[in-house]
């Protein structure tokens, strides 16, 4: 016992897991314990500031905060209804068809929008405006639904796509730079689609119909709409720019956050812009940006402490590893990337998965790119809200309770464990992958 608690791990893991067990329960607003972690975690030593501090630089962090900024513009000018009007005349008929709209709406997007949290800070404020004119009031379990299935349908279903979203391409850089193998986006696509895009996507709407039920009518109003007005113009001509930069990433090399960073000063800019300071000041939630700096920089300080490598290793011996036994094999590595989310968040797992594949592949007697491909069920299924930040930006767009996510979140992570995983499997084997 006394050789444990002078272990150098001793003290870093402890305030990591203190963190996420206040994170988990929900026992302190989440930026509270975002900020003791990062107190506390500065006192103990338990990482350089950079690393502490890290979220603050991160991309995502970035993308979060123009989101809200964009999102109060599209709010303002009008765009936003105007989307709204043209979408729920015709989505509007059953809350089947309205849940699965938008589902489908932030799964067709991830094909063009690299960013889970661009398209998010996109599609709230519409979906907002649909939900309005369909008589989906705020603060209602329908609205709950209907903002989770922009979140969910956003980062779950994206895992399926190679380039859209961010654990997709952390595995891709160490699988490319721990074993040289690049990953082709078709074969991806085949491989992930069908069962963790399509299947899950229908068994999503299903949950969020029985679990958030809801009443929409066909709107009231009838009339046709106002011609454009010119800030509702200038505002669709930028965003269409920043789209078209978003999806153009591989060419000019310029990130998504730094393009809607962009987009967002010019958005605040005085007798440019389209919002003023008070606008700035009462729209943009300092709260969830330090949220997501605080999980971002958690994930980060695992991984420099070197505490999400111990519990790698620890737990590749105590997983049921065995090439007689494929389908237990293939469970126990989701089992892993399960685990290893709890600690790490779903954008810092891949990084430590990846490098431990071929220890994986040698124990199991699978392909080594079988074995990487196997990690994105489990990172794609958080169990909690806060294992993928994208779910949390969407729930405070859409001030969805804590409470409401989890049930959503563990009773999909149930569904996929059950009915899902098995058919993984077997798509894996008709695919000849094990």
């Amino acid at each position: 016992m006394s050789l444990w608690l002078t272990h150098p791990l001793f003290i870093p893991s402890l305030v990591v897991g203190i963190t996420i067990l206040l994170w988990a329960t929900s026992l302190l607003p989440e930026f509270i314990t975002a900020l003791i972690f990062f107190s506390v975690a500065m006192v103990a030593k338990i990482a350089p500031p950079e690393v502490i501090f890290g979220g603050f630089a991160s991309s995502a962090f970035w993308l979060v905060f123009s989101g809200f900024v964009l999102g109060i513009a599209i709010r303002k000018t009008g765009l936003a209804d105007r989307a709204a009007r043209a979408l729920s005349s015709r989505l509007t008929d059953s809350w089947l068809l309205m849940v699965a709209s938008v589902v489908l709406l932030s799964y067709a997007l991830a094909f063009v929008m690299p960013s889970n949290m661009g398209r998010i800070a996109l599609l709230m404020p519409i979906v907002a405006a649909m939900a309005k004119r369909a008589g989906i009031v705020d603060g209602t379990r329908a609205w709950y639904g209907l903002a989770l299935a922009v979140g969910f349908g956003t980062f779950q279903l994206s895992a399926t796509i190679l380039p859209a979203n961010v654990p997709n391409l952390v595995m891709s850089g160490a699988t490319e730079g721990s074993y040289g193998i690049h990953l082709n986006y078709l074969p991806y696509l085949l491989l992930h689609t069908p069962v963790l895009g399509w299947l899950k996507g229908a068994l999503l709407v299903g949950l969020i119909c029985w679990l958030f039920p809801g009443k929409p009518h066909a709107p009231m109003d009838v009339t046709p709409p106002a011609p454009m007005s010119r800030d509702e113009k200038r505002l669709a001509w930028m965003l269409a720019v920043v789209l078209l930069m978003w999806v153009s990433e591989s060419w000019h090399g310029i990130g998504p956050a730094w393009t809607g960073l962009a987009a967002a000063i010019i958005t605040l800019l005085p007798r440019v812009g389209f919002i003023n300071g008070d606008e700035f000041s009462s729209g943009v939630n300092i709260r969830t940006c330090i949220y997501v700096a605080g999980i971002l920089g958690l994930a980060i300080t695992v991984t420099q402490t070197g505490i999400g490598s111990a519990v790698g290793e620890a737990l590749l011996h105590v997983m049921p590893l065995d090439a007689d036994k494929p389908f237990t094999s293939f469970l126990a590595l989701t089992g892993i990337t399960t685990a290893l989310n709890f600690i790490m968040t779903a954008n810092g797992v891949p990084a430590l998965y990846t490098t431990l594949a071929q220890s994986f592949a040698d124990a199991t007697g699978f392909p080594l790119l079988s074995v990487i491909m196997i990690q994105v069920l489990g990172y794609s299924t958080p169990l909690l809200p806060y294992q993928a930040s994208p779910i949390v930006v969407a729930m405070a767009l859409g001030k969805v309770p804590a409470r409401a996510g989890m049930l959503l979140c563990i009773t999909l992570a149930m569904a996929t464990y059950l009915v899902l995983l098995p058919l993984d499997y077997l798509w894996f084997s008709v695919l000849g992958k094990l």
